[in-house]
């Protein structure tokens, strides 16, 4: 297979079964991620769980694995929550060509909200809760974001960079910067278009100096005490 299109009957079959074999509370997402990062969606049943439609964006997770940060990005029965306060129990698959690269993603959310709060219920009811770690089962590094379109996504980017080096940007050093700048980088950012405007804008710096400070990241040589303005 070098593309989704050449098998999409069959993966349209799948999707058919999947959404009728798991409900109305189960989302189904078939992602192109040989497409431009802004419309990867190409198959989604029950959308209105994370409130997207075909020709939306894919997420975080999605960005790491092209990226190359991520090698083995398949996640299964992690737990995830939208802009709405939904919680999802959730499973993606990334799908490869015949080269081994990465075309696609196939990703299930179950809305299990509902069975939280029912669980909370019986919880508070019978006072006894059993001792299990199960909780933690399959949580990898970092969360999912679902999103419309990738000027969101960034956005999310940007303030978990601006959270990971906990300080005001006009107190921010040459290394509290690449610190920022290295966070990006691991979770993919930089293959969404205009991502070097809107962090240059955010950083208050000049391009030359954000791929000056990301070929210092990349090299693992950017030191505070070779400081030098931004430009």
């Amino acid at each position: 297979m070098k593309n989704i299109y050449e098998e999409m009957p069959f993966f349209k079959q799948l999707l058919n079964m999947l959404e009728q074999q798991l409900g109305s509370e189960t989302e189904i997402v078939l992602h192109d991620l040989t497409a431009d990062y802004d419309h990867t969606i190409i198959d989604i049943r029950n959308g209105y769980i994370t409130n997207r439609k075909i020709g939306d964006c894919g997420s975080n997770l999605g960005l790491r694995v092209l990226s190359g940060t991520v090698k083995d990005g398949d996640m299964y029965n992690y737990i995830t929550h939208t802009k709405n306060a939904a919680i999802l129990r959730s499973s993606t698959v990334f799908i490869k060509n015949d080269d081994g690269k990465v075309i696609g993603s196939l990703c299930i959310n179950h809305n299990i909200t509902k069975s939280v709060e029912f669980e909370k219920y019986l919880h508070d009811h019978n006072q006894y809760c059993l001792n299990t770690n199960n909780g933690e089962k399959n949580q990898k590094e970092g969360k999912e974001v679902f999103v419309n379109n990738v000027g969101e996504l960034m956005d999310y980017l940007l303030q978990e960079a601006f959270t990971h080096v906990g300080k005001p940007v006009n107190t921010m050093d040459k290394e509290d910067k690449c610190k920022f700048l290295k966070y990006l980088d691991e979770k993919g950012a930089f293959i969404i278009t205009k991502a070097g405007e809107k962090t240059c804008d955010f950083l208050g710096i000049s391009k030359y100096t954000l791929y000056s400070y990301l070929d210092m990241v990349r090299s693992s040589n950017c030191e505070s005490n070779t400081d030098s303005p931004d430009k």
